[in-house]
Order: structure tokens, then sequence, then C-alpha cells
């Protein structure tokens, strides 16, 4: 380009106007060129430049003619930054602030009771003062005598996040993929298998439990423990029991998404029986 305030470096987007951006704007204005040329040539949206030329025109010759003015536009946009930026009442409210801490440390008061007893003796109007949450803030800014270590219970406080993790595991075929009429409980051959743990000894001995749909038959066994191998080495037994009868008396086995169930699905290899795993609100 063959002028002194050229753009060497790309407007970058999302980044404020510089000033020798705007003298680059008050050249082209003389030059004639349109605010979308001008747009083009600094990189940046139609509306930054007309927003740009509105706050930095100045009335001349006794307001007969109207004109960009860098040094305006900058000075304009220097006032704005320094109103938008976040205001602390701290100094208009010192006299409340030294009262929290006299109190705080000769009282063993804590905030919320300082900021509650200002109001509630009128000691203070509520515009004197500033809310709990915002003392927090002054003590965690370092705004006040009061330091984060004064205040034991807001270190003991937790900030762990709790969620509510559904249907993390995937073992095996969905609920969703079972066949409707197993609803009904019209057929005989689907079950339901869980898991009841025993009361807590050296080793936790468990039942593994079988509930047929249609004839609410129950089936239980004893395991040493509640892990996988446990289960598959109970259901294998039962799978010896019934011989080539096994895929005609247990056609489904439905269970829920637990790790002592994470093997069931094994049985498919070796039979015609399948295998669903419902989730928490399916399950009964």
């Amino acid at each position: 380009m063959d002028h002194s305030y050229s753009t060497t470096n790309e407007h970058k987007k999302g980044q404020h106007l510089t000033y020798d951006e705007r003298m680059l704007i008050q050249i082209r204005l003389k030059d004639g060129k349109s605010k979308r040329s001008i747009t083009r040539e600094i990189g940046c949206s139609l509306t930054t430049i007309s927003n740009e030329i509105k706050r930095g025109t100045v009335l001349l010759y006794h307001g007969m003619v109207k004109r960009y003015k860098p040094s305006t536009g900058q000075k304009t946009y220097e006032e704005h930054r320094m109103a938008s930026c976040r205001h602390y009442d701290y100094l208009s409210k010192k006299e409340f602030l030294d009262y929290v801490e006299k109190h705080f440390f000769d009282d063993h008061w804590s905030l919320d009771a300082c900021a509650g007893h200002a109001l509630r003796d009128g000691v203070f109007t509520r515009e004197q003062t500033v809310c709990v949450k915002t003392l927090y803030n002054y003590v965690a800014l370092g705004l006040l005598k009061i330091k984060n270590i004064n205040l034991p219970v807001k270190l003991r406080r937790s900030t762990k996040l709790h969620r509510n993790r559904s249907n993390k595991k995937k073992l095996g075929r969905s609920i969703e993929e079972r066949p409707a009429e197993i609803n009904e409980r019209q057929e005989f051959g689907h079950w339901e298998v869980d898991l009841v743990l025993g009361a807590k000894s050296g080793r936790d001995k468990a039942l593994l439990t079988m509930l047929e749909r249609k004839t609410r038959e129950y089936l239980m066994f004893p395991i040493p423990d509640k892990s996988a191998a446990s289960v598959m080495d109970a259901l294998k037994k039962l799978r010896e029991d019934y011989s080539e009868h096994f895929s005609d008396a247990f056609e489904t086995i439905t269970t829920d998404n637990g790790s002592e169930f994470a093997l069931l699905s094994d049985i498919e290899k070796t039979a015609e029986t399948l295998v669903y795993y419902a989730h928490p609100i399916y399950f009964m």
C-alpha cells in the first residue's frame, strides 16, 4: 500500500480497532472510499466500521460539516472501555467493611453474621452494605484483612461436582432390542437375573437369583462372591443340568449392567439363549 498507515498485520476477528486502523479509516474516507471497501481492507465487519465512524464523527465549521476524527474515535473507545469494566463498591462501602473486619476478629462473627447484624440492628442500610457473596469475593481478592485461612469452613467446603451417570457400561445387547411380546408374559422361557448380597464377612457370599416372567418360577444359587466369574460358574452348572434342553427352558435372560454380569453374554456362544442388558428404569 502507498500510505503510511497500512495494516501490515491482518485484523483478527474479535479484536478492537487500533489507532492506526482509525487513521486508515480517516484516510480512506477522505479518498471517497465506501464503508464496504474499508471493511475489506481492514478485515473486520461492516457493523464495526459503521459504529466507529459514528462514534468518531465530529461537527466542524460551526456545525456545517461532519468529519471523522481518529483521535475522537480513540477517546470515545477508551471512555467506553473504562465504563465497561467491573466496578467494586469497596471504596464507597469502606465504613461497612471496617465494621465487618472489627466484629470478625473481635467478636468472632462469621461474614454472614456481620452482614446480618448490620442490617438487623440498623447500623447500616442495605445501600451502605454489600451482600455476603461479595464479602467472600473481597476476601478471595485480598481486599480485606480477613484471609481465606481465617475461614476454615470455606476451606473445608467440598467443591466436587456430583454427576448422575446412567448406562455407563454397554456389556451386550440392550433391552430395547428385546421383542415386545416378552413384556406380555404369555410365553415361558424368559428370565430375569439378579444378585443378592449377604451380610458382609471375610468373603462376601452372594445369591444368584433367576425369575421366570410368565410362571414367576424362582431359582436361587449360592455363589462364593459377587464376581463375574462366580456368576458364570453358576450358570455353566445350570446349563449342564439342563443339557440340550437349556435353550428351550432359557430362551432369554435379562439383567442389569452390573460388573458381576459382564461375562453373561458369553452364554450366547454355546447356546441359543439371548442375553439382554436392561437400563435401571426398565429392570424390575
